[in-house]
């Protein structure tokens, strides 16, 4: 475990570097988990995703996507049985609405495609800019930025790469400090550590391979 006195600075460039390179070498295999055949599906996983589990997520729309095949069937579902459709993600009215609506936007607005850009992803019901981040990565291979989901903002926080409380300002501030080639790995990368070791809301800082770089250790270390 690391002392106040040897304490780093987080945001040095070679600390970064640092965190990056240790990250990569525990999880090598850093992936997207939610699992889908086109970028509609991908769309639909990712939004469901919110506030539950990739492996819930799973579940779901292992049947989900045998029900519903086309972007018309999703835009033409009874929002009721829909909504009993992804009940198991939770917040199953809000997503049903963002689901559908995304659906009956892309067909009116983008001729029935997912949209590729950041501007018009946004534009979507239930679609913010972690959305449309890992839409644009994995389905597009169009880097724009990094998804900050609730594994990248608590260690963004632990490791003093940003203080914000919008994801947005954090994502802000990753994409100061991180390499441009790295921000699509950034997030998986971070997702990994934090179900292995940074947990919430107690990390696991002895077994910690970036303890020693970390300011959170730093000061569970010291007591404070």
């Amino acid at each position: 475990m690391p002392t106040k006195d040897d304490k780093p600075s987080p945001t040095e460039p070679g600390t970064v570097r640092e965190v990056i390179a240790r990250l990569h070498d525990a999880y090598p295999d850093a992936h997207i988990m939610l699992e889908y055949k086109d970028p509609w599906q991908l769309l639909v996983a990712t939004i469901l995703s919110a506030q539950s589990t990739d492996v819930g997520v799973n579940k779901v729309t292992t049947k989900l996507f045998k029900k519903y095949r086309t972007i018309e069937d999703y835009a033409a579902a009874d929002p009721a049985i829909f909504e009993q459709d992804i009940h198991a993600t939770g917040f199953f009215r809000n997503k049903t609405k963002s689901v559908m609506g995304a659906a009956a936007k892309i067909l009116a607005e983008f001729g029935g495609r997912v949209p590729e850009t950041m501007e018009d992803l946004i534009k979507l019901p239930g679609v913010a800019r972690k959305t449309a981040n890992i839409v644009l990565g994995n389905a597009f291979g169009k880097v724009e930025g990094i998804a900050v989901d609730t594994h990248v903002f608590r260690l963004s926080h632990r490791l003093g790469w940003s203080g914000e409380k919008d994801p947005n300002k954090v994502e802000r501030d990753l994409l100061a400090l991180i390499p441009k080639d790295e921000w699509y790995a950034m997030n998986y990368l971070l997702i990994e550590h934090g179900r292995a070791i940074c947990k919430a809301p107690r990390a696991r800082c002895g077994e910690c391979m970036i303890a020693d770089v970390c300011p959170s250790a730093f000061a569970a270390a010291a007591g404070y």
